[in-house]
């Protein structure tokens, strides 16, 4: 009788197959190879040879698909999905490596295979385009490592004569760029030319945002889009980032809004100023900044704080402080949240802080307010549960009223939350809160009754 032999010996792995040798090997390959493999073997092959070689192997490949015309089957998608990504292995892999200018211009070609592909190939999960999409940042590293010089005209001929496709592949990896090759590449598109319109502005302003050229940002926007309060706020905003004090001031007020309702009519006093949009409350503290008026603005922080309880605000405002005053300072944007008309974005502040002790009195004190199906409730409830569990409870306690009143019945999750409420009563001795039995009694009521206030 035959033994049976180590099955550790048939295993797939490299050390396995590497027992084989290197000429056993090289003939299964000759063998059994796929098309596929067979043009991926002839590329390794001339990447032993040199730089050039593999450029050769690399064009006839995309040549070849680029002249093609057949459809793809759904069939065959998978193959040709692989294969680009294979092609662009060997292009910013293999081929950067030796002759990174030899590689750009290759990688281009590979890039303009797209439109052709979208001709050819039905791709309902967006496959194709993913792809194309992902390999704007091996473009971006590439361009930035051979340097403007270099990189600058091979980049500025697709985007002047193939705008549709490479202002999407551009605009997504601008940021990515060096600053240098973004500056050349603004050079080659607006000197000389029309101000940018459509796509090709879209392009520039992402270019001018990285090569840190705020006239050619500002000269991206169309008059239109200039007027815009947002958008005015956002120049204000640059400008003052810029030290430019003077033209952002000019620009903020462009962009102030003033409401119908702020303008006196015929035998009426005028109406209070209208208030002014977040960004331009933002722009209005970088120009107060830029101008010299420090204390106007920490006096608009405030302001801004008070009206969007924004994290990055009051830490910004803290940053300036001296010890011990930014301890008052943060004393104050806690009692601020404590009286603000929103308790849920209070507590999404006082979380987001982290300020556990302030969020939990903050809940026992308006539980009528607690909204249950706010999304961040369950997370909160985890949070605070291990040193705040009274406030834990009121959350877990206000989300399966709230599920329970939008109609959802006693789900899998409504009893899990039950179960939870349960586990964090035991033990706790505050009359504030109802026992956990009143509690199950309460969610049996019509929603017209007591359970209407865990909303």
């Amino acid at each position: 009788m035959v033994r049976r032999a180590s099955s550790g010996k048939k295993t797939l792995s490299e050390a396995n197959l590497a027992a084989l040798g290197a000429e056993r090997l090289a003939a299964i390959l000759v063998e059994t190879a796929s098309p596929a493999l067979t043009r991926r073997l002839r590329m390794e092959l001339a990447a032993e040879v040199g730089a050039a070689d593999l450029a050769f192997e690399l064009d006839k490949r995309l040549a070849a698909l680029e002249a093609s015309r057949t459809r793809v089957s759904w069939r065959k998608r998978p193959e040709l999905l692989a294969e680009l990504k294979t092609l662009l292995s060997m292009i910013v892999g293999r081929l950067a490596e030796m002759e990174p200018a030899l590689a750009l211009d290759r990688l281009v070609a590979w890039f303009d295979l797209y439109p052709g592909l979208t001709r050819r190939v039905q791709d309902p999960k967006g496959e194709l385009a993913q792809i194309f999409d992902a390999a704007a940042h091996d473009l971006a590293a590439l361009a930035s490592r051979l340097g403007p010089e270099i990189a600058a005209p091979v980049l500025s001929e697709p985007l002047t004569t193939r705008l549709s496709d490479w202002a999407v592949w551009i605009g997504r990896c601008a940021g990515e760029l060096s600053p240098a090759l973004a500056q050349a590449l603004l050079r080659d598109l607006t000197e000389g030319r029309p101000p940018p319109t459509g796509r090709l502005a879209l392009v520039v302003r992402r270019l001018a945002d990285r090569a840190g050229d705020l006239d050619l940002w500002i000269a991206s926007l169309s008059e239109a889009d200039r007027k815009k309060p947002d958008m005015g706020a956002e120049i204000a905003r640059r400008l003052a980032l810029a030290g430019r004090a003077e033209p952002a001031r000019a620009a903020l007020e462009a962009a102030r809004v003033s409401s119908p309702a702020a303008r006196p009519a015929r035998g009426r006093a005028a109406a209070g100023p209208e208030p002014q949009s977040e960004a331009w409350c933002v722009a209005e503290i970088a120009v107060l900044e830029a101008e010299g008026d420090a204390a106007a603005a920490d006096a608009a922080r405030w302001a801004l704080f008070e009206r969007t309880l924004s994290v990055d605000t009051l830490r910004a405002l803290l940053a300036k402080l001296p010890d011990f005053e930014d301890v008052v300072a943060l004393d104050r944007a806690f009692a601020i949240a404590a009286a603000y008309g929103d308790l849920m974005r209070a507590l999404a502040f006082l979380m987001a802080w982290p300020a556990h002790r302030e969020a939990a009195t903050l809940i026992a004190a308006r539980r009528g307010e607690l909204r249950g199906a706010w999304n961040d409730l369950p997370q909160w409830a985890e949070q605070l549960s291990a040193r705040h569990p009274v406030a834990a409870l009121l959350l877990v306690r206000a989300r399966a009223a709230a599920l329970l009143r939008l109609g959802a019945g006693f789900t899998d999750e409504v009893r899990r939350l039950i179960d939870e409420a349960e586990a964090l009563a035991v033990g706790l001795n505050d009359p504030s809160v109802p026992t956990h039995e009143a509690f199950v009694a309460e969610l049996s009521r019509p929603a017209s009754g007591p359970a209407a206030r865990y909303r």
